[in-house]
């Protein structure tokens, strides 16, 4: 880990406006809408200086990232935005193995930028809306028995911290296993270095009504059965839809059937009912990897927009018992519930990540807004998972405390110490984090 105190300048188009940063009143809510911030200053620095200025100069502040958490995560007496520091341009290694990024930047915007120099990413999460500093932080995932979740691509990153200082770190570095999966809690990052690899294609497939017995007797081989697959639930009679999405440069992927289930004779939502226009293509018809691994498109609404998220990551051997003690609950959750997603994530060895250390299965709740009814349900919920070993996805709505969670993750201890060292007086903590993470 290397510190920088006098910063410099940061690429893409920093100081593009030639003024210095201003606060601006502020007022704002989280993408969905369910969350409304208690901050009331924005501030907007045009350059890597000026941030270091700013984040040395406040008492409280932290970054806000594609607003996409369902909770006060993010949320501070002040906050920043990356916006006029980020720029599209990456920087490719001389390998090609790396490229470096703005970490404001969207991954919808970065998959066009790596287009260009026919480069890919391992995997992308279900919407590309997302920035990339926000969801490494969160450990956000796509799906898939071999490919880690976003932050596992992380092969290096700089950070602001609280005393303005510019620290860059890389992996085999001490504590970079903990800075990956920071949850704003180290600093403002401000560029990622992650690991790509040549540009691929993939077929998208649907196929509908999978019997819950084939499931459980077929639960690897479902899940296994192409390079990403997610299943989508109601929690009734059948898993209404399982969404296989294949490599062409692999094996063969599953046609025509999947274990009872039947291919799909047109496009589908995620959530049974809705216009699947806003989808990427699932008619087998071969396209960009960028243009398949998401479940939505980048110009349109991804998923609902009027919903709320939870989700809860328990080791993969438990899935079966998660999901029967689910189907338990089904007349509980289905009143609530627009769809449940089953997904599959491999393990990595980044301290706060979801998946450190385990093969992960993915339980994934989007709720109707009726933020009181799911916070109840929440309480079933949790007392039917966490005895399984779920870890809630710290971007999504959940109610065990830290005290609760604390045990789950090897290297916590390790964690808060690397807070408190980076961030001594406690710029960047808030509420949440003292609820959720920081506590014991």
């Amino acid at each position: 880990m290397e510190s920088n105190p006098d910063g410099g300048t940061s690429s893409g188009n920093a100081g593009h406006w030639g003024v210095t940063d201003v606060a601006v009143q502020w007022a704002g809510n989280n993408w969905a809408g369910n969350y409304r911030y208690d901050a009331t200053e924005l501030h907007r620095p045009q350059s890597l200086a000026e941030l270091q200025e700013l984040v040395a100069a406040t008492p409280r502040l932290r970054a806000l990232g594609s607003r996409h958490s369902f909770t006060a995560i993010p949320d501070s007496a002040e906050l920043v935005t990356l916006e006029a520091m980020t720029g599209e341009a990456v920087a490719v290694a001389p390998d090609r193995r790396t490229v470096t990024v703005d970490a404001g930047l969207r991954y919808g915007e970065l998959a066009t930028a790596l287009h260009r120099e026919s480069l890919a990413l391992h995997n992308l999460a279900s919407l590309p809306h997302i920035s990339v500093a926000g969801a490494v932080a969160t450990a956000t995932h796509g799906s898939g028995v071999g490919n880690r979740n976003l932050a596992g691509a992380v092969a290096g990153l700089e950070l602001v911290t609280s005393s303005g200082e510019l620290v860059r770190a890389a992996r085999g570095d001490a504590d970079f296993a903990g800075m990956v999966v920071g949850l704003g809690a180290l600093g403002v990052v401000t560029r990622i270095t992650l690991e790509v690899e040549p540009e691929f294609q993939v077929q998208q497939r649907v196929f509908d009504h999978l019997p819950w017995a084939a499931l459980f007797e077929h639960f690897d081989e479902v899940v296994s059965s192409a390079y990403s697959v997610s299943l989508f639930t109601l929690l009734g009679g059948d898993v209404d839809m399982v969404w296989v999405k294949a490599r062409t440069d692999a094996g063969p992927a599953p046609v025509g059937e999947l274990f009872g289930a039947t291919e799909a004779d047109g496009e589908r939502h995620p959530i049974p009912g809705i216009d699947p226009t806003p989808t990427t293509p699932q008619l087998a018809e071969p396209g960009l990897w960028s243009d398949r691994l998401p479940h939505f498109r980048m110009g349109f609404t991804p998923s609902n927009g009027d919903e709320i998220q939870s989700e809860y990551l328990l080791p993969r051997a438990n899935a079966v018992p998660a999901l029967e003690a689910l189907l338990r609950l089904g007349p509980r959750v289905r009143p609530l519930l627009q769809t449940c997603e089953i997904r599959t994530i491999a393990a990595d060895d980044l301290w706060m990540s979801t998946a450190h250390a385990q093969d992960s299965v993915a339980l994934h709740f989007t709720w109707v807004q009726a933020q009181q009814a799911v916070e109840e349900l929440l309480v079933d919920l949790e007392a039917a998972l966490l005895p399984l070993g779920a870890r809630p996805h710290w971007g999504k709505l959940f109610l065990a405390d830290a005290g609760t969670l604390a045990p789950r993750y090897p290297h916590h201890a390790d964690f808060v110490r690397l807070v408190e060292r980076l961030d001594p007086r406690g710029a960047f903590r808030n509420d949440w984090l003292e609820r959720y993470v920081l506590g014991s």
